[in-house]
């Protein structure tokens, strides 16, 4: 059975995370567990457990996007856009992956599939995030 590496593991997570946004846009109704196995052939916890991680904690992680992101909401974003702060934000907050890993697969994600000043956008929200988090376990 073939692995998928973690960087691998985001850009599906970065597309299951949109096709999510495109259906509450269009309040459309989904099924997580379908979408999943749409874009992934074997069971694979690392994408489950942040798929389901953003769902559930995605009220709180568009608050801090939102707190961080200038004039700005998360919600005037492109869908992939959110789809990738919202990862990188659960990612930071709720998971053991070292910060410096989450930020940066997240703002590879983002030069890939961003233009440059949104890239640079969740480049800052991330950071300052990381920064309050820091802050708060002082």
């Amino acid at each position: 059975m073939e692995q998928i590496n973690r960087s691998e593991a985001r850009k599906i997570i970065m597309t299951i995370l949109y096709q999510i946004v495109v259906y509450e846009k269009n309040n459309m109704i989904y099924d997580v567990e379908e979408i999943i196995k749409e874009n992934v052939e074997i069971d694979n916890e690392f994408i489950k457990d942040i798929v389901y991680g953003v769902i559930t904690y995605q009220n709180d992680i568009d608050k801090i996007a939102n707190k961080y992101l200038n004039n700005w909401t998360i919600d005037r974003l492109g869908n992939t856009d959110i789809a990738i702060l919202r990862m990188g934000i659960y990612e930071l907050l709720y998971t053991d992956t070292p910060s410096i890993v989450s930020i940066n697969e997240a703002i590879e994600l983002a030069k890939l599939y961003s233009d440059d000043s949104v890239a640079k956008m969740i480049n800052a929200v991330l950071d300052k995030v990381y920064h309050e988090m820091v802050e708060n376990e002082r």
